[in-house]
This record gives C-alpha cells, sequence and structure tokens, in this order.
C-alpha cells in the first residue's frame, strides 16, 4: 500500500518550497557578475532539490505511520485470536459518535449487548480514521462481565492525539 501523505503534510511542504525562491531573490541583486538567469536557475535547482527532500521526508513520516498503525492492527489481531471461546460479535456492538477529549484523543462509546444466556466479556477493535478514510489510530478495548441478556459499556480511546475530523469505526469483536 502506497503511503499516504497528509494534507498538513503536503501543505507544509509547499509552504517551505514556495518561500525558497523568495528568500534567495536577494541574491540576484548581488551576483558578482552572475546574470540574473544563473542566479534564478540555481535558485530553481535549490527548490527542486528542497522540494525532493520534503516529499521524501513526508513520504518517510507515512510509510512509518503506516507501519505503526500495521503492526498496532497485527497485535490487536493476535489478542483476538487468542482468545479461547471466542465468537465473533460484530453485529451485538454499537459505537457512538466520536469526539475528542482535552488532549486531542479521540474517544467513543462501545455499547455491547449479551444474546447470550450466560455473562460475558467482550473484546471490541475500535478504529479511528479521518473524513478521507486513512487509518490515524486503532486500539482494542474490553467490556468485562456483561450479563445474560444485558448491555455494557466502554469507552474506546486514542492512543495518541489526533487532527482533524475523526471517525470511528468498528473493527473485530469477539464475545467470550
Amino acid at each position: 500500500m502506497a503511503p499516504h501523505r497528509t494534507p498538513t503534510t503536503r501543505a507544509r511542504a509547499v509552504a517551505l518550497i514556495a518561500a525558497v525562491p523568495l528568500a534567495l531573490l536577494p541574491l540576484a541583486g548581488c551576483s558578482d557578475g552572475e546574470s540574473p538567469s544563473a542566479v534564478t536557475s540555481r535558485a530553481a535547482s535549490a527548490a527542486e532539490s528542497l522540494e525532493q527532500r520534503a516529499t521524501s521526508a513526508a513520504s518517510s513520516l507515512a510509510a512509518q505511520a503506516t507501519e505503526a498503525i500495521a503492526s498496532a492492527t497485527a497485535e490487536i489481531g493476535h489478542q483476538l485470536d487468542g482468545i479461547k471461546g471466542g465468537v465473533d460479535a460484530k453485529k451485538d456492538v454499537k459505537l457512538g459518535a466520536p469526539s475528542k477529549d482535552s488532549d486531542g484523543r479521540a474517544k467513543a462509546q462501545v455499547t455491547v449487548t449479551n444474546p447470550d444466556d450466560a455473562t460475558k466479556s467482550f473484546a471490541v477493535q475500535v478504529n479511528f480514521l479521518n473524513t478521507d478514510g486513512t487509518w490515524l489510530d486503532t486500539v482494542l478495548i474490553t467490556v468485562p462481565d456483561v450479563t445474560a441478556g444485558g448491555t455494557g459499556t466502554a469507552m474506546a480511546r486514542s492512543s495518541r492525539s489526533l487532527t482533524g475530523d475523526v471517525k470511528a469505526q468498528l473493527g473485530r469483536a469477539v464475545r467470550y
């Protein structure tokens, strides 16, 4: 999967690239005999080099974020797979609308309904995405000891501060 550049990273790179020719503009006046076109050419070359470095840095950051999310998702999958006697419970889980707390972490209320005739616990994977569908974070929460036929709630909270509008998506859910 190709790394995804966030609009914020791209905007910073474009602003930085746009600033380089302006910063080099005073050099055109004191070029020690160099023609203005030579100075302009050097400035354009420097801007292109800076653009390549900014693009490379943005790609590297995006790749690192993608790797971190893939690693967290794999770990959550491993934990869910390790639950003895667990059954798929996605149909028994509802997510509330996400909001953010005072430190910018996304949170969403998770409500589970236990259709079983015995007390059960739930493990639920919640994914946080931006409005473009880019994966920002994933967490695993538990809702322990939900009585037969009853409901239980827990709060899923992102592991870090997230910027922009965020939506919550149900990943996997296991009842055990």
